[in-house]
């Protein structure tokens, strides 16, 4: 959402081009709350709310407890965000998704997204976090997180998974950022994504080849340096500058 409708109002890519992006896995979202409006809309009627906004005042924030960088202070929208573990910043609007498991008579199953819009007291920006430096802490944290899962021998759950992690300190060309990205944004996020997928498996697979509590102990604290270094370089490079 961050990164394509920044380079909607930066003139980057077009309206139907966000909207096709946003909708090619969940074609289902829907906006409820949207500030002026008193029913549930569709996705494509509640972005031209955006269409005003300077590309720098949309804004990805990643907050989990214990570490609420990024949101306005108390309220509505902090608590939706740092439960969903994910929120947009819209100059005066917040957005947090809400995906929603459904299982068709036929027994298909699929998945909508609902938006939770709030409207913020005033305009909050988020925070920066520079390219470079987000880096710097991403490659430091893969380093760390490697030597102690090895060191650890609690990796032993998924044998690839300390693999994964040294094969992510080489940057790939891989991205799905929109045009008006630098190629450092590029590979960050390319970076950060796989580790994020690498993190979802670690969590999925709990406790690992820990034995006991104490090792488990060690592996989450392994671990928690890495995540908070991903959701970091996520937001630096959604939130980059736009060429």
């Amino acid at each position: 959402m961050v990164s394509w409708a920044r380079a909607w109002r930066a003139g980057l890519v077009s309206f139907d081009e966000i909207v096709d992006v946003m909708t090619a896995v969940e074609e289902e979202q829907h906006v409820e709350g949207l500030p002026g409006t008193w029913r549930e809309v569709e996705l494509r009627e509640a972005l031209p709310q955006l269409a005003k906004l300077h590309p720098d005042e949309i804004r990805l924030v990643l907050p989990v407890p214990g570490d609420p960088r990024g949101l306005p202070g108390p309220g509505p929208f902090t608590d939706r965000a740092l439960l969903a573990g994910e929120g947009v910043l819209a100059s005066r609007l917040g957005l947090v998704p809400e995906a929603r498991q459904h299982t068709s008579g036929s027994g298909v199953t699929f998945t909508t997204v609902q938006w939770h819009a709030f409207e913020l007291p005033e305009a909050f920006s988020g925070y920066q976090i520079e390219l470079r430096e987000a880096e710097a802490t991403l490659s430091l944290a893969l380093a760390e997180a490697t030597t102690q899962l090895v060191k650890l021998d609690v990796a032993q759950w998924r044998p690839e998974l300390a693999g994964e992690l040294a094969a992510l300190r080489k940057p790939t060309g891989e991205s799905d950022l929109p045009a008006g990205y630098d190629q450092r944004a590029r590979r960050l996020y390319a970076r950060a994504c796989v580790l994020d997928r690498v993190l979802t498996l670690a969590g999925q697979a709990a406790p690992g080849g820990a034995l006991n509590t104490v090792e488990m102990r060690q592996r989450e604290e392994a671990l928690r340096p890495l995540a908070t270094a991903c959701r970091e370089a996520l937001v630096a490079a959604c939130n980059s500058p736009l060429c």
